[in-house]
């Protein structure tokens, strides 16, 4: 009786942490006039998980698993051009203030894939909607729709790198020194960046059992520091994720899983527009307040 009790109530928590998220990201909104809507852009190898992650993301919301990106597989790229998909809120209540964007997938080599110039094009807000990617013709100003003076909410105010849990210790040298040499001029930019680590549930049977002990998994822990190296950056921006797949419905635990991702990503947006304000008052464009809050949320669960 005492387990059952409190499986309930381990539900029941888990069931209000989901609303409570969900509430959090459908309402929410930049605390900027000139970009509404935070850009977040994802990078990673082919077949990593990132069209998946969309459409995990945006299934939450649906209640049911949708297939809103097209999602490839490890061998090729489905994802040819820049494609935003604007999350939409909960029981079609329209949309949220939150944009993925997604693109071709990172190559071995520099002409296998997504290459740097044109993925900084992307980050700039150079590059058009739709535009479709080539290694041998980059973004240039002669591309057809290329924006020459790019706003602010053309630009990519968030990149998330993502990574394949189960290939982490596989992935070729070339790709842990594009991550660095990418993580260096996006930072150059002044934008934040984080890691979504997926397929974790791959990686350790205890967490594909029962997700909420992702963060107490030592197999989840030990990869996360592994795709903390692959990628040059501190284990505190690697978050875990498992993306819906085979699944047919929704799952609870899947669900806060993916929803703390998306929370901890618009934490950092939200630091962009921070960075962003006080560079432009220290310039003298903007007179010395800031309103600017960083959205309230949980950086891990359970």
């Amino acid at each position: 009786m005492e387990v059952h009790t409190n499986d309930l109530l381990k539900a029941t928590c888990h069931d209000w942490q989901r609303e409570s998220l969900m509430q959090s990201i459908s309402s929410y909104r930049t605390k900027c006039e000139e970009a509404p809507q935070a850009r977040v852009l994802l990078l990673g190898p082919v077949g990593s998980g990132k069209s998946s992650f969309i459409s995990s993301v945006q299934s939450v919301f649906d209640g049911r698993v949708s297939n809103r990106a097209m999602v490839g597989s490890s061998s090729g790229s489905l994802t040819k051009k820049l494609q935003s998909f604007t999350i939409r809120g909960q029981k079609r209540e329209g949309c949220t203030g939150l944009i993925l964007c997604d693109v071709m997938g990172l190559g071995e080599a520099e002409m296998t894939g997504l290459t740097l110039h044109d993925a900084l094009s992307v980050i700039k807000g150079h590059t058009p909607e739709g535009h479709k990617f080539s290694p041998e013709q980059p973004v240039r100003s002669e591309t057809a729709g290329y924006v020459k003076k790019p706003s602010l909410q053309d630009k990519i105010h968030c990149v998330v790198f993502v990574v394949d849990a189960s290939k982490v210790l596989t992935y070729p040298q070339s790709l842990s020194a594009t991550f660095r040499q990418l993580r260096n001029h996006i930072s150059d930019l002044g934008v934040h960046q984080v890691a979504l680590l997926t397929h974790v549930d791959k990686i350790c049977p205890e967490t594909a059992n029962d997700l909420t002990q992702v963060y107490n998994s030592c197999g989840v822990q030990q990869m996360m520091g592994k795709a903390a190296t692959l990628l040059g950056m501190a284990t505190s921006y690697i978050v875990p994720v498992k993306n819906y797949s085979a699944e047919l419905d929704v799952d609870l635990d899947t669900d806060v899983l993916l929803l703390s991702a998306v929370n901890h990503i618009l934490q950092y947006v939200d630091l962009f527009f921070l960075d962003s304000t006080a560079t432009e008052q220290q310039s003298g464009k903007l007179p010395a307040t800031n309103n600017l809050m960083l959205n309230g949320g949980v950086d891990k669960v359970w």
